[in-house]
């Protein structure tokens, strides 16, 4: 089972869960994502665009831009994303950052579709870190 930081430290219930209105959340898929984790979210009625699909090769900024003006939650392997939303302030409608070792991939699909499930409309506007057993959502401080 997947927990969040918060549910760790005893402010949800552990079998809290949320159901998200109708898939009205959206995702854009840097090239570093797994594709595995855009099919797990499209085969469960998600409206998710890759990069790797649409625009291969646009640098960091671009995908941000994308992102925002499409109100899509940023899928991510790549740190960087990280130093832009933070350092550089960059607008997002949303991260979350895949940490999962090459030899935990089976599980990672299903992770982040039980992420999506239980916890969707707070990735909206927040910095998520996705890493086995946990998720870590924080929210993006704007002065």
């Amino acid at each position: 089972m997947l927990r969040t930081s918060s549910e760790m430290s005893g402010w949800l219930n552990s079998g809290q869960e949320r159901k998200i209105s109708e898939k009205m959340l959206r995702f854009f898929a840097d090239e570093s994502c797994d594709f595995a984790i855009v099919r797990g979210l499209r085969s469960i009625g998600f409206d998710v665009r890759a990069v790797v699909e649409d625009m291969p090769g646009i640098p960091d900024p671009e995908v941000l831009k994308v992102a925002v003006s499409e109100n899509r939650i940023l899928l991510t392997e790549d740190k960087d994303f990280g130093e832009w939303v933070f350092a550089h302030k960059s607008a997002t409608a949303g991260v979350v950052l895949i940490r999962y070792p090459s030899n935990m991939r089976s599980v990672m699909i299903e992770l982040m579709i039980e992420l999506v499930n239980r916890h969707g409309n707070e990735l909206l506007g927040k910095f998520t870190v996705l890493e086995p057993g946990r998720a870590r959502i924080r929210s993006i401080a704007r002065e």
